[in-house]
C-alpha cells in the first residue's frame, strides 16, 4: 500500500485485518471506528476508567486532517503545495523531519515528494498520460526532497511546483500521536489502525498479543482478511504493510503496479510482493514498508538485519512459487 506515491489511495490497498476478539476479558473494551484523511480507521482499547474516549480522537483526527491530508483542500499541506506562504505547526514539522530522515537513509527510494511521477503514471489525482521519456523526466524535476525544506517555520522551494504528499508516513503518525495521547491518559491496553498501519501495546480482550492479518498478495485476493498469509502477534510497537497487488493496470499486455521508483521515474520491477515491517513507532514502519516494496527484496532483507530496531516479513515471487522471509522478532500465532 502507499503514498501519493507507493501508497496511494491506501484505503483500497489495506493488507492489514486486524483480529479483535470481544470476549474473555474482565475490563470492558470499547471500539472506535471511522473515515479519516481518505482511508478508515479503527480503534479497540481497555476502558479502565470508563471514559469514552471518542471526541478526543475525532479532535486529534480533525487537527491531523487540517494539517497533513491533502483529501482536504482546506489542509496546510494542501495551501503550501498550492503556493501559499504558511507557518507549519508542530504536526506537519515532525512529519517533514522523519521524512527527509528516512528520504536520506534511503538514498531517495522514499520520497513524499514524488507525486508527479505517480500522476503521470496514473496512480495519482490525474489521469494517466502517454508515457515518454520527455514526460518522465518533466516529473523528475519536480521530485526529490533536496528541494524542498523548512526554514523558520516556512517552506521554501526551489521550484514553486514541488509539492509533498503525506499519505507514505501519515497514516502511521497518526497511530501514534493518539498513542501517545491514550498513555498520557493511562489506557494500558490497546490497538490503533489508521489506513492499515498500526500501533499497539498491551493485551486483547483474551489477555494475549495482539493479532494481525497479513493478506496473501495474489491477483484478485481484493477483500481484506479473505484469505490470509500470516497472522503475526504484537505488542508495545508499530506494524506498517505495503504491497502491489492491489493497485495496478495492464496496458499492451503489461502489468504496471503503483510501486514507482523515485529515482528512474518508472515502475519498480522487483519480485517482492508484500513487505510488512515492525518497529518502534509505526511512522517509521509506515515508511520502511514503503521504501522496501521500491528497494527489492535482497536491499530490504539487509536493512532488516542490520537494524535491531526494525523487523520484517516478506513475501515475494521466485518462478511461479511465494516465498516468504521473516525476521527473527517476527512472532507468528
Amino acid at each position: 500500500m502507499k503514498y501519493w506515491g507507493i501508497k496511494f489511495l491506501k484505503s483500497a490497498l489495506l493488507l492489514l485485518s486486524v483480529i479483535a476478539f470481544t470476549c474473555c476479558s474482565k475490563t470492558e473494551y470499547r471500539m472506535i471506528d471511522g473515515f479519516t484523511q481518505g482511508t478508515t480507521y479503527h480503534i479497540a482499547y481497555s476502558d479502565e476508567n470508563g471514559v469514552p474516549l471518542d471526541s478526543l480522537v475525532e479532535s486529534i483526527l480533525n487537527d491531523i486532517d487540517f494539517s497533513l491530508s491533502v483529501y482536504n483542500k482546506e489542509s496546510l499541506i494542501t495551501k503550501i503545495n498550492n503556493g501559499e506562504d504558511l507557518s507549519v505547526d508542530t504536526l506537519f514539522r515532525n512529519v517533514f523531519d522523519r521524512s527527509y530522515e528516512i528520504y536520506k537513509l534511503s538514498g531517495g527510494l522514499f520520497d513524499v515528494s514524488a507525486a508527479p511521477l505517480f500522476n503521470i503514471w496514473g496512480f495519482g489525482f490525474k489521469n494517466k498520460i502517454t508515457i515518454t521519456q520527455e514526460r518522465v523526466d518533466s516529473a523528475l524535476s519536480l521530485t526529490g526532497m533536496d528541494k524542498i525544506y523548512i526554514e523558520e517555520s516556512k517552506v521554501i522551494k526551489t521550484n514553486k511546483d514541488v509539492t509533498l504528499n503525506f499519505n507514505a508516513i501519515a497514516q502511521g503518525y497518526t497511530a501514534d500521536v493518539i498513542a501517545s495521547q491514550f498513555e498520557k491518559i493511562g489506557i494500558n491496553n490497546y490497538l490503533i489502525e489508521v489506513g492499515g498501519e498500526i500501533f499497539c501495546k498491551g493485551v486483547n480482550p483474551k489477555g494475549k498479543k495482539w493479532s494481525v492479518g497479513i493478506d496473501r498478495p495474489v491477483d484478485g485476493n481484493m477483500v481484506q482478511g479473505e484469505d490470509l498469509q500470516d497472522i503475526l502477534l504484537l505488542s508495545g510497537g508499530g506494524l506498517a504493510t505495503s504491497g502491489n497487488y492491489r493497485k495496478f493496470y495492464e496496458e499492451d499486455g503489461q502489468k504496471y503496479s503503483h510501486t514507482i521508483n523515485p529515482l528512474t521515474g518508472y515502475p519498480a520491477k522487483e519480485s517482492i510482493l508484500s513487505a510488512t515491517v515492525t518497529a518502534p513507532d509505526a511512522m517509521t514502519a509506515d515508511a520502511y514498508a514503503t521504501w522496501f516494496m521500491v528497494a527489492g527484496v535482497e536491499k530490504a532483507i539487509e536493512i532488516i538485519e542490520s537494524d535491531p530496531k526494525i523487523e520484517g516479513y516478506l513475501v515475494y515471487s521466485q518462478g511461479d512459487s511465494l516465498r516468504v522471509y521473516k525476521s527473527a522478532g517476527i512472532q507468528i500465532r
